[in-house]
């Protein structure tokens, strides 16, 4: 069968996509390229605020109208958390949650052989919608799975215990788990020979790597440390009061860690802070800049910023602004508050922040951010690095990222494709 994955929101999901639709390519089915009709697409969906869900939906809809005889099965953090809702779209046929996200190829199997058993001459007919009895989030699914034949996500924790007041995540995706580092050491060397120069430790909460097993985020980062290979390995992002000094020293220190770091810091007023439930303060997060800034000063520093949060007054929003001004980092990622079904913050008697000054806020933020990358991207400028070329090709260029996540142009030479080079920015 014809199969066409749409995959919304995090890294996890696109890496948890890739390596269904490589089982998939193992039992025989086919990606259906742009020109193609599907037989079945797959929605991996993201719940993290309301506009991934209006996006959610959206493709849904899309889908179904430009292939309206095709089975629509939805999976991910939406169908977790709303499977009913989801079950009322027009074109679904099966909702899966997360645990069910990994019995697809056997579903679709299911599905092929109901359309064998169908005469060619019968008129396409929907099967009955199907909602999976979807349970809490417990199992854990290893996955690895290559992006631009570059890069591979290496799935190493799932799961979040920390029930932040705005986040649905935990409810979506479970509490904290992990394999044992053996296991993901042995996922990680097969990406290597598999061809991936560039490894990415991806997950939920990743710092609180070893909750399920007893060991430690450094001991896992020594591990990838010690591959063969010709690689770099890439932290994806790391909650700041477990990413400690121990972990910033190794990574300034070690043979292949980039000198890359993506913070989440949400607010940068401590009385928001407090109101989300987030387990640091402000002058921590600080320190934890600086210490990297010491000891990797060209280091890329990417910043989750969230705006309009209910309690955030004019006033903190302010001093969260004057913080993140004043803030070394290289990128901010801004999300704008929505309110979220079940989520300890609709209890709250708090003020709300009115739509239109969430939206207003986080374009400031958006300019701050614009303002910090160029500023980066300058100082770098006429320093050397090294670049892993990739294989996209725009117009007779391609391009390639550093170690410390700047994005370089050249000319398009196909033998370059998946090599570190030596250039001058």
């Amino acid at each position: 069968m014809k199969i066409r994955f749409v995959t919304l929101g995090c890294k996890l999901n696109f890496a948890e996509s890739s390596a269904l639709g490589k089982e998939l390519l193992l039992r025989g089915h086919q990606r259906a390229t742009l020109n193609e009709v599907p037989d079945v697409c797959v929605v991996n969906t993201c719940s993290v605020t309301d506009a991934a869900d209006h996006k959610d939906r959206q493709a849904i809809n899309q889908l179904h109208r430009k292939y309206p005889n095709a089975t629509i099965v939805v999976t991910g953090c939406y169908a977790q958390l709303q499977p009913e809702q989801i079950s009322q779209i027009d074109g679904v046929d099966y909702v899966l949650g997360q645990n069910e996200k990994y019995d697809i190829p056997q579903l679709i199997e299911e599905i092929e052989k109901h359309a064998c058993l169908t005469a060619p001459q019968e008129t396409h007919t929907k099967n009955k919608i199907r909602v999976a009895a979807i349970r809490e989030v417990d199992d854990f699914h290893g996955v690895h799975s290559a992006d631009d034949r570059t890069r591979c996500f290496i799935k190493v924790q799932d799961g979040c215990n920390y029930f932040c007041t705005y986040c649905t995540i935990p409810y979506a995706r479970g509490k904290s788990r992990n394999p044992k580092i053996e296991e993901v050491v042995i996922d990680a060397q097969t990406a290597l020979n598999q061809g991936a120069k560039e490894l990415i430790i991806t997950g939920v909460n990743i710092g609180d790597f070893g909750r399920s097993t007893g060991e430690q985020f450094i001991d896992l980062l020594r591990a990838f440390d010690q591959l063969d290979g010709d690689y770099r390995v890439r932290i994806s992002s790391c909650e700041p009061n477990l990413l400690t000094d121990e972990i910033i020293d190794f990574v300034a220190n070690s043979k292949h860690f980039a000198p890359h770091f993506h913070i989440p810091l949400q607010s940068g007023s401590n009385e928001v802070l407090a109101i989300m439930k987030r387990r640091y303060t402000r002058e921590l997060f600080a320190e934890r800049v600086q210490h990297i800034r010491k000891v990797m000063p060209h280091a890329f520093i990417g910043v989750d910023c969230m705006v309009g949060v209910r309690g955030e007054t004019e006033a903190c929003w302010e001093d969260y602004l004057t913080f993140i001004q004043g803030l070394d980092v290289s990128q901010l990622h801004v999300f704008t508050y929505s309110e979220r079904a079940n989520t300890r913050m609709l209890e709250l008697d708090l003020y709300v922040v009115p739509k239109a000054e969430r939206q207003r806020r986080s374009k400031i933020l958006h300019a701050v951010s614009e303002e910090k990358t160029s500023t980066f991207y300058a100082q770098h400028a006429g320093r050397t690095a090294v670049v892993l070329w990739e294989s996209k090709k725009e117009g007779d260029q391609m391009s390639g990222f550093t170690d410390n996540y700047i994005k370089v142009y050249g000319p398009y030479k196909k033998e370059k494709i998946n090599t570190f080079e030596e250039i001058v920015l």
